[in-house]
């Protein structure tokens, strides 16, 4: 429960509050998709690219949103609320973009659901790319969009809804829950990375992996390109949870005396050093691929899709290895746990702001909230699932994540001044200079605004993917005006913020 006799819960310890904000910013991102931007972007150049971001950007954002949550003692609309009721639009808006993350984030977790069964038997066979996209996913041909749906896949059905019987479980009871889950889902997926490096480090062609990942195209000329920076920054924004309505939900369980900025560097700190850490397992592994013992599969073949290097090119490596029989469901382990935190805090980010509005118990909110989720994902589980969702999470990072972080940097930096919210988190016993008004008002903006419209600029040009336009209008731009309208009629009834504390 998110209250205790009309009065908000707080987190149990300041630990379990750490891990459970670490835990919903390390997820699938720092395994299949922070690895392969590296590598595609300049290696160990592209690393100075994503620090510059997580200290102009990121953690700065990241202290804004706990900062606000904890100042509010709300979740995103009633942060926002607090700053005037015209912004809680902007609230509810923020909220939809880590809900509608949330309903295909938990499909990809039916598609781990079942790879760790099949990881037993290696039911993959000797064709694993071919068995993802066939067999499991049934990939119809793009041109059925938008249109065409296909069958639904009853494995990943059921694999979904046992992931939402997981999120639910997680934080059943809220704060109180998460306090205590969060131990097992940070901590087992971080001794699970650690295995998995050792072991694809003591691989044949390891070497040759980490050279690619770091060094191949190490040129200081990458910094020198905005696509550089742009994904740099997209990641960061991605990866730190910041955006999704969660650190808003997180932070108003906090007490007021916490020290947000401390908390906030050791978060977005940690969430940096998994992703760079992950990336050794991952190209570890790829560098085994590409000897002949592995199968001479260039590693530059596995770079056209994140979804590949988990779900091909990890089930060829471990038909490969001894004793992979053991090492598959421990990979789908671990990419469970990795998601499993980072899914039920994007159902938390939801959860609290009905019961914050509504005054509705817990439960009523967790159950309306899982049930939409598990509908809405329905699109991602048919044969034109894995175009849907191409399409989606395009949309929702190019312009729902980068577009909630820049109404954030507007609202709290110009309307509620960031110099404000300084000085009160400062009173408090934090240390926050003039350098992060700096970062609110002016540096992140611009990168935002670049970003959003350069994402704009390509979007005019041709739709996303090569897809038809008329998909890309129902499931990138439909899916925006989805949120715009919810969040409306949202804003429309009567809420109980500030009634409970």
């Amino acid at each position: 429960m998110s209250t205790e006799n009309g009065k908000r819960s707080h987190w149990s310890s300041r630990t379990a509050f750490i891990f459970a904000s670490i835990g919903s910013a390390i997820g699938l991102g720092n395994i299949w998709r922070f690895p392969r931007i590296c590598a595609e972007n300049g290696g160990a150049a592209f690393l100075v690219a994503y620090i510059v971001a997580l200290f102009t950007a990121g953690i700065p954002i990241l202290i804004l949103e706990l900062a606000m949550g904890q100042r509010s003692q709300n979740a995103t609309p009633g942060s926002f609320r607090h700053v005037g009721k015209r912004f809680e639009w902007f609230g509810w808006c923020i909220v939809g973009v880590g809900f509608l993350i949330t309903t295909y984030y938990a499909v990809i977790m039916g598609w781990c659901c079942n790879y760790f069964i099949f990881g037993f038997t290696k039911e993959w066979g000797q064709a694993p790319s071919s068995f993802f996209k066939n067999t499991l996913l049934r990939v119809s041909d793009p041109e059925i969009l938008p249109g065409g749906w296909g069958k639904i896949s009853m494995p990943i059905l059921i694999g979904t809804f046992i992931s939402w019987i997981a999120i639910m479980g997680c934080i059943w009871k809220g704060v109180k829950t998460v306090s205590k889950v969060v131990y097992v889902t940070v901590l087992a997926p971080w001794a699970l990375l650690v295995i998995f490096v050792i072991r694809g480090l003591t691989l044949p062609g390891a070497m040759k992996g980490l050279e690619y990942y770091l060094f191949v195209h190490a040129n200081l000329d990458y910094l020198l390109l905005s696509k550089t920076w742009l994904n740099a920054y997209t990641q960061v924004f991605f990866s730190l949870s910041i955006g999704f309505g969660i650190m808003f939900a997180y932070g108003s369980f906090l007490n007021p005396k916490t020290n947000i900025v401390r908390n906030a560097f050791i978060i977005g700190i940690s969430d940096s050093l998994t992703a760079i850490v992950g990336g050794f397992a991952v190209f570890a592994s790829l560098g085994y691929l590409s000897t002949p013992d592995g199968g001479g599969i260039p590693i530059s073949n596995w770079m056209d899709s994140s979804l590949g290097i988990c779900f091909a090119a990890y089930p060829t490596l471990i038909n490969k290895i001894p004793g992979g029989f053991i090492f598959g469901p421990l990979f789908f382990l671990m990419l469970l746990t990795l998601a499993v935190d980072s899914a039920f805090s994007l159902v938390e980010a939801g959860v609290v702001p009905m019961e914050d509005k509504f005054g509705w118990r817990h439960k009523k909110a967790l159950f309306v909230v899982c049930i939409a989720g598990f509908l809405l994902g329905l699109p991602h589980m048919f044969e034109s699932g894995l175009y849907w969702f191409d399409i989606l999470d395009n949309f929702m990072n190019q312009f729902g994540l980068a577009g909630a972080c820049l109404l954030e940097c507007i609202v709290f930096g110009y309307v509620y001044k960031s110099g404000r919210l300084r000085k009160e988190l400062n009173a408090n016993g934090n240390h926050l200079g003039i350098w992060w008004d700096i970062m609110i008002r002016v540096v992140s903006p611009l990168v935002l605004i670049y970003l959003i419209f350069n994402e704009l600029r390509a979007r005019a040009v041709a739709p996303y993917g090569g897809y038809p336009r008329m998909a890309e209008i129902y499931g990138g731009w439909g899916s925006l005006i989805f949120i715009a309208v919810v969040a409306f009629i949202l804003t429309l009834p009567k809420g109980k913020y500030g009634e409970r504390g």
